[in-house]
């Protein structure tokens, strides 16, 4: 990556993080403060979660609680860190009480998500939890879904869309409460290296 390249996103990335501060997503009057996302600005992978939970609004960088814990576990066993690539969520606010996000809310912030795909132009995105991954494919299809989707049918495999190709996993919190979860997680991990050297240059 050109050196001028790598400033220019960074400063986009930047400029999204400020936006936030005075956006129109419905969660952000009971937010202690925005959730953008971190990493590399040129990363090559792209994870993105659901939405922040308590310690992601506290202190403002996704997955920093038990989850983020189990997920900075798995970059390690593919040798990878988190400033290897970036983390985001669909949700960049935290829901009350932890709950799930309705899809009018997610539907309000979820353009800011779109610029920094946009923006980083990663080879791979990884969504975490079914959430994360029914609304990519909403989007890579330019449709709703309407029925739930099942993550056990879909993870663990490259899928080719018409936007990106993307790669589901269950969502690191399903594994730390369920260890038949957690190895299928673990699986899924060892299957992004040869992946990534599947996939063409950016």
């Amino acid at each position: 990556m050109k050196k001028h390249n790598l400033e220019f996103k960074i400063k986009e990335l930047e400029i999204i993080a400020q936006e936030l501060k005075s956006s129109i997503c419905p969660l952000r009057v009971g937010a202690t403060q925005a959730v953008p996302g971190e990493g590399n600005p040129d990363a090559d992978i792209l994870f993105i979660g659901e939405a922040p939970g308590e310690q992601e609004d506290k202190l403002g960088r996704p997955f920093v609680g038990a989850a983020g814990k189990l997920l900075d576990k798995l970059l390690a066993s593919i040798d990878l860190k988190r400033e290897d690539v970036f983390i985001a969520n669909i949700e960049k606010f935290r829901p009350p009480g932890n709950r799930d996000p309705l899809p009018e809310e997610i539907s309000a912030c979820f353009p800011f998500l779109e610029r920094q795909i946009k923006i980083i132009q990663p080879k791979l995105i990884i969504t975490l939890g079914r959430h994360a991954l029914k609304k990519m494919f909403e989007w890579d299809r330019d449709k709703i879904i309407e029925k739930n989707i099942s993550i056990g049918e879909f993870h663990g495999k490259l899928i080719k869309g018409k936007k990106g190709d993307y790669f589901p996993s269950y969502h690191p919190a399903a594994g730390l409460y369920h260890p038949s979860t957690k190895i299928e997680i673990e699986k899924d991990f060892q299957k992004i290296p040869p992946i990534l050297h599947y996939l063409p240059c950016k």
